[in-house]
């Protein structure tokens, strides 16, 4: 197993291009199912996740070759198989996103329930509900999920809690249902609104994708696209949370500013300077960096998926914060670690106190989950002396070339194989 060598502190410095979304490119690549035509997908971020999907997809039977910018993808032999089995599926919970589309195309579908992250339960119960509204039969045993319709109808369906991958794999099954569905309290993440827009460059009829309520008028069939994921809001957020923590000067090129509203405006509220433009943030100091509180929340709220870099910034801040986590149960497994590194911090229940400013040494921890990973990255640039990070294997699910990046804004940071 790979791990990083970081030496801190470091104050960050430079411009870096962001990725496509891994959460955008996920459903994009399932999508392919969903036709017998190629499919284009460009600015695919070259992650663990993204690797382990078309190997999936290759199962599956969707040939796929580099093509420029991006990866072509060829779906002409799915009819052949519709498992998924637990050794393709064990490390990603992302891999659920194949049976809406299998189920749409072939009637019928057998997926292993998903891995993933260990930051709490997130079942899949909403996406099985809403199948069965759309005329489906589920059958759950021996850790699989089967599904079958002889063909999906139209149907009104409402999720009892927003769901991200629920939302998506709910979006593409309708796609190829006969008539109207209507899904409503949908999740409302940008990653939904990429989705549609590729389905629809598909043939797709959607509307309202990236609001509560989504129309989809089913199609026979859905032919090629050429599509460019849209940026990653988390890696953009997880660099500009170092930039802040470093009183650095970090600007992210490539970007949608209004997807990441929650984020500039509580940087601001800590004392950071924040400049956005249609396609770039620049964060740079602007005082003291003052401590405020944070509670996550759905799509507009501050997402989860940056509540441990903020754990990290909090620790560097004047005053205490309270962090209020409402979408996971189990999502402060990074606060041992940071405390390890001398991070003065208490957890109780859903709520973390940070008290600020704490002085960081460098440790020898430990990546427990992909976020819990990135928060200990950018906690090692402000501590002192060389910190070792291991189990980045999480890190590589999330971030391509993290290392590489934070060596261009100037951070001394290294990776070394175990084997070496």
């Amino acid at each position: 197993m790979d791990y990083l060598r970081i030496q801190g502190p470091s104050r960050l410095s430079g411009t870096i291009d962001i990725e496509g979304a891994k959460n955008a490119a996920l459903p994009a690549l399932a999508a392919s199912l969903l036709t017998e035509e190629p499919l284009d997908l460009l600015r695919l971020p070259n992650v663990r996740d993204i690797a382990t999907m078309r190997k999936l997809l290759s199962h599956l039977g969707v040939d796929s070759d580099e093509c420029e910018d991006g990866v072509r993808l060829m779906p002409a032999g799915v009819s052949q198989v519709d498992d998924a089995p637990y050794e393709l599926v064990k490390t990603m919970r992302a891999s659920v996103l194949v049976l809406g589309p299998l189920l749409a195309r072939l009637g019928h579908a057998r997926v292993s329930l998903p891995g993933g992250c260990a930051i709490g339960v997130r079942p899949i119960d909403q996406h099985l509900a809403g199948l069965e509204a759309l005329g489906a039969s589920v059958l759950l045993e021996h850790g699989y999920v089967t599904v079958t319709a002889r063909k999906l109808q139209g149907a009104r369906f409402r999720f009892s809690l927003p769901t991200v991958t629920g939302t998506e794999n709910l979006l593409m099954a309708a796609c190829l249902a006969r008539g109207t569905t209507v899904l409503e309290n949908c999740a409302r993440e940008p990653e939904i609104r990429d989705l549609a827009d590729l389905l629809s460059k598909m043939g797709a009829r959607i509307r309202g994708a990236g609001g509560n309520r989504i129309e989809i008028e089913g199609v026979d069939r859905l032919g090629s696209a050429r599509h460019t994921v849209l940026a990653d809001r988390i890696e953009t957020g997880t660099y500009l949370l170092a930039g802040a923590l470093t009183q650095g000067d970090v600007t992210v090129q490539g970007v949608e500013p209004a997807d990441l509203a929650s984020l500039l405006e509580k940087l601001g509220e800590c004392g950071c300077h924040v400049d956005a433009s249609e396609s770039e943030i620049r964060v740079a100091p602007g005082g003291v960096l003052r401590a405020r509180d944070v509670v996550t929340a759905p799509h507009p709220g501050f997402p989860t998926d940056l509540q441990a870099q903020y754990v990290a910034l909090m620790t560097q801040a004047d005053g205490s914060s309270t962090i209020c986590e409402t979408v996971f149960e189990n999502r402060f497994q990074h606060v041992p670690e940071l405390r390890r590194m001398g991070a003065d911090i208490e957890v109780d229940g859903s709520f973390a106190r940070v008290h600020g400013r704490s002085a960081l040494s460098a440790a020898r921890v430990m990546a427990t989950d992909l976020r819990a990973s990135a928060s200990l990255v950018l906690a090692a640039l402000v501590a002192q002396g060389e910190t070792t990070i291991e189990r980045i294997y999480h890190l590589d699910r999330g971030y391509a070339r993290m290392e590489k990046k934070l060596q261009t804004l100037g951070a001394r940071v290294e990776r070394v194989s175990a084997s070496s």
